[in-house]
């Protein structure tokens, strides 16, 4: 009996631009966009993307068909929909990160009262999974899906501070480090420096400088090989989450993450 595919086809090596589908990357670069704020006209997307206004238009009815995208009368302002929020949590599903963060999260937000968070890594980026708002006014906001540089965040440095120097100087190298506010950390030797001083104490610290005005304090948490797979943080306004008292919350998020690590069955580095 003849073997079934397993899924792969002979090209499946081939990274020409013929093995790829040009119809879906359109409408995948579509949902990136939508997904990037608020809603969107016909005619924004079609100029923030490139690609003429009815095409953009026949791929929108398409997601649209399928639940992807939205749209909102009156103005005709295009939306994520409930298929691709559906198709996200697939990938919450695939680790008990998420499901084993938030009751510490939700500790974590009542005992310093600022917004907790949940992070890990994509292609050297910052993909924010979770979130436990403070229910202060004034107050950080990163939405599931977010995404940020790594060396202007909390958790990015929680995470470079116990990654191998090799994959932190290739994630430098792949995604630079831009300057936000004054106080980003802009060179390699620098970034370098702060990591060793993470590792030290056992948390991150970004201090505004990936926002002025805002302070993030967060901390890794490692898998069954006592590798950082994860981040958690505590962020608000630097007015409430001052340098002073950076130790005291420190030690609550660096807890709050050994609880997570130990709950997923990891090792603590």
């Amino acid at each position: 009996m003849a073997q079934k595919p397993r899924g792969r086809p002979k090209a499946f090596n081939d990274k020409t631009d013929q093995n790829t589908v040009q119809a879906l990357g359109r409408g995948l670069v579509l949902l990136e966009h939508l997904a990037q704020g608020p809603g969107r006209t016909l005619t924004d997307l079609a100029e923030d993307t490139g690609q003429a206004v009815a095409t953009t238009f026949r791929a929108l009815q398409t997601l649209q068909a399928h639940g992807m995208v939205e749209v909102e009368e009156p103005g005709q302002l295009w939306h994520i929909g409930a298929g691709a929020f559906r198709i996200g949590t697939a990938f919450l599903r695939r680790t008990k990160v998420v499901e084993r963060a938030r009751q510490p999260m939700d500790v974590l937000m009542r005992e310093t009262g600022e917004t907790a968070n949940l992070g890990i890594e994509v292609r050297g980026e910052v993909l924010f999974l979770a979130q436990v708002e403070t229910h202060e006014a004034i107050r950080a906001f990163f939405p599931p899906g977010t995404k940020g540089p790594m060396h202007s965040s909390g958790i990015g440095k929680a995470l470079l501070a116990w990654y191998p120097e090799d994959r932190v100087q290739d994630i430098i190298a792949r995604q630079g480090l831009e300057k936000f506010t004054s106080l980003t950390i802009t060179s390699d030797s620098s970034l370098l420096r702060d990591l060793a001083r993470t590792r030290e104490r056992g948390f991150a610290i970004d201090d505004q400088e990936r926002a002025d005005g805002m302070r993030c304090i967060a901390a890794p948490i490692f898998n069954a090989h006592a590798e950082p797979v994860a981040g958690l943080s505590v962020s608000g306004p630097a007015f409430r989450v001052s340098l002073s008292d950076a130790t005291r919350i420190g030690r609550l998020v660096r807890a709050a993450a050994d609880r997570v690590t130990e709950a997923t069955g990891g090792i603590q580095a």
